[in-house]
């Protein structure tokens, strides 16, 4: 796992125009979703984060098999039914937050970018708090995620049990990235 993060920082610095200033290394990542059965709901705490306030450049890289559900029986089936873990190992994010005031100590920005999940990208749009103390940034937000637009095959008997929609969230909170 330390190879994958090192080759993701690195394709990630050099995609920045300028060097990357601010990293989460355990951001935290969450998914919601109802069903008449029985919500489902996990938490992953292993993801990683870039922040660049210069150019306004964020990246995310989220490590499917880190999501914690409350019965394992669920955690087997996301990663071996519906993400297929062992083929696509992690989601992505890259983008740029709108308007960005690096100075402000609270701001709502929108964070426009590309969305990777099962090797699919998709443009989206992410309504986010920012806030900044001393030296440090902490970026939450949220996005819906619709499994149609991911490919993610739902067996006709559990089709009713399994929302197409589904509530993503995440708080990052950023320390200075030492080169």
């Amino acid at each position: 796992m330390n190879k994958t993060l090192f080759l993701f920082l690195f394709i990630c610095m050099k995609s920045f125009s300028q060097n990357v200033e601010y990293i989460e290394r355990q951001g935290e990542v969450t998914f919601f979703s109802y069903t008449s059965v029985e919500n489902i709901q996990a938490k992953n705490a292993q993801t990683l984060s870039l922040l660049n306030p210069n150019t306004q450049e964020i990246a995310v890289q989220i490590l499917m098999r880190a999501f914690v559900f409350q019965k394992s029986l669920m955690h087997e089936h996301f990663n071996e039914s519906y993400i297929e873990s062992d083929l696509y190992p992690k989601a992505t994010f890259e983008g740029k937050i709108e308007d960005f005031n690096a100075n402000a100590s609270l701001q709502t920005k929108l964070i426009k970018g590309t969305f990777t999940l099962r090797n699919i990208s998709k443009p989206v749009e992410i309504k986010a708090t920012i806030s900044k103390t001393d030296n440090s940034y902490t970026v939450k937000g949220g996005l819906d995620v619709f499994i149609d637009d991911y490919s993610i095959k739902v067996p006709a008997l559990l089709s009713p049990n399994i929302s197409k929609k589904i509530e993503v969230t995440f708080n990052f909170k950023y320390a200075p990235y030492d080169n």
